[in-house]
């Protein structure tokens, strides 16, 4: 270390001096369950993390997962839709088997 101090420009004093008001308790969000159960707690440099499922969660109609080929043209398409585009592509195929 080289000594030398770092430079703080605040009034430390001044800080240490205040005594806090109730009318500033206010300002503080509850402390609930919910908020605790997000919070991740360290001690020195590890982290501590609640414990969780990993993944999603099960879905009750849980999906099968399939090889399948398509056409490049069809998966493009889709897949230009965005996020869940083989979400759409189920949506599409439960529509045409409706119909039938």
């Amino acid at each position: 270390m080289t000594g030398k101090k770092r430079v703080i420009h605040s009034d430390l004093a001044r800080l240490d001096a205040h005594v806090i008001q109730p009318e500033e308790y206010e300002d503080i969000p509850e402390l609930t369950d919910e908020w605790f159960d997000k919070a991740e707690f360290a001690i020195g440099d590890t982290v501590l993390r609640p414990a969780r499922g990993r993944g999603r969660p099960k879905s009750e109609a849980a999906k099968k997962l399939v090889s399948l080929r398509l056409d490049p043209d069809i998966i493009e398409r889709f897949r230009a839709t965005g996020r869940g585009w083989q979400s759409r592509i189920n949506a599409a195929l439960r529509e045409y088997l409706d119909r039938r």
